[in-house]
Parts: C-alpha cells; structure tokens; sequence
C-alpha cells in the first residue's frame, strides 16, 4: 500500500453541485435560490425566530407568569428523614456535612426541614431553615434546632 493508492471509503464523498456555471450546466441563472427577494442575495441571513413576515410566534403568544429574581430556593427534608439518618449514623449532632453526605442534599443547596415524620431521639439539627411543626417536633424529643444565618 502507497499513499497514492489511497482513496476514500465507497459512498464517504459526495460531488458538491455547481451551481452558476451556465444555463448548460442546469443549475445556471437564478442557481435554484428562486427569483427576486432577499433569499435570491448573496450574504442573506435572516433573524432568529423570522418567519418569513408572518408575524412570529413568540408574537403571536400571550405572555403571561412572573419569574421573581430573588427567589430563594429551599432542598427540603423532612424530619422523618433526619430520624432515620440519626438512627442509621448514631449521632446526636446532625449538621450540614452529615445531610450532604447521606445524599439528601447536595453540598451547594440550602436545606429546610420539614414537619412530615415524627422524631424518637433527641438530635441536634443546623440547617438554614426550619418549619415551625419541624421545630416543634425536634424540640418536643428533647432536641435542639440551630438555624444557620
């Protein structure tokens, strides 16, 4: 095998068409782009979401909703969950590095405890927020709950 006996693989290349080289070649005069209007130009492009004048149909569309820029947005975890991860670890204290590192949150993600479950052990609980049946139940068991600022 040479290098000039290589040829590419049957059917990997296409002969491209030449368009504009004469009536003869039948691809000549308007070179299939129609005639008149900015698509028939060179260097035509047109809008994102250009519907050809027709109105477009992010126009077309109601607008409605509200999307508000300060949400603040809450991993929540109920304090059935915290009962099973303190029965499961055997710890008192449960903070952020433990509700991370039993998956239930992600390191980045603010943590609210929720009220759905009950609570057996008296366990310490930080996380940045709390529900007020949350913080009942945890304190009703003898366990504290610390909100981080």
């Amino acid at each position: 095998m040479k290098l000039n006996n290589l040829t590419p693989a049957t059917g990997s290349t296409h002969t491209s068409k030449r368009l504009g080289r004469g009536q003869g070649s039948g691809k000549g005069g308007t070179a299939t782009r129609g005639t008149k209007g900015a698509q028939a130009r060179a260097g035509y492009e047109h809008k994102i979401g250009f519907e050809g004048g027709q109105m477009p149909i992010q126009r077309r569309l109601p607008k409605f909703g509200f999307k508000n820029p300060t949400r603040v947005e809450y991993k929540a975890i109920n304090v059935a969950d915290i009962e099973a991860l303190a029965a499961a670890t055997g710890l008192k204290e449960l903070g952020l590095a433990e509700i991370v590192s039993a998956g239930l949150a992600g390191k980045n993600d603010l943590v609210k405890v929720l009220g759905n479950g009950e609570v057996k052990a008296a366990v310490s609980v930080t996380a940045h927020a709390f529900s007020k049946s949350a913080i009942a139940k945890i304190e009703a068991a003898g366990g504290k709950a610390v909100v981080i600022e």
